[in-house]
């Protein structure tokens, strides 16, 4: 492992632990009862995504070792990858501002862009050696 897959792949795993301790921020915010249920919603879905689509981005960085991209193409993935877990997650606590849904709900959605672009471009790298 070298390049650009090693750096994000140290990012991913240090990010890794901001989210278990969101999980513990997520358990107080809950016991206070100081969010409305609309906002404990979307801080529960932030937490998840954040969660879930590290795991994913460690994954698809494995894959893209195995690829014959380039290194050009590496960093590519590996910034939409890191973009992309940002802006999904990031749009969801975006929500738990008032009157910040629409933003929220945009910037959710540039992330399951971004994300799917890495996908596809590491699919391409997998497809095509």
């Amino acid at each position: 492992m070298e390049g650009p897959i090693r750096l994000f792949t140290v990012i991913a795993l240090v990010s890794l632990p901001t989210v278990m301790y969101g999980g513990y921020a997520l358990m107080g915010v809950l016991r206070e009862k100081k969010l409305t249920e609309h906002q404990r919603g979307m801080f529960r879905a932030g937490h998840a995504h954040a969660g879930v689509l590290l795991v994913l981005a460690l994954v698809t960085l494995q894959i893209l070792g195995q690829t014959g991209l380039p290194d050009a193409g590496r960093w590519i993935v590996c910034f939409l990858l890191l973009f992309g877990v940002l802006a999904q997650s990031g749009g969801f606590f975006l929500h738990l501002a008032p009157g910040k849904g629409k933003l929220g709900g945009r910037v959710t959605s540039a992330g399951a862009v971004l994300l799917g672009a890495a996908i596809l471009t590491t699919a391409y790298g997998v497809a095509f050696p």
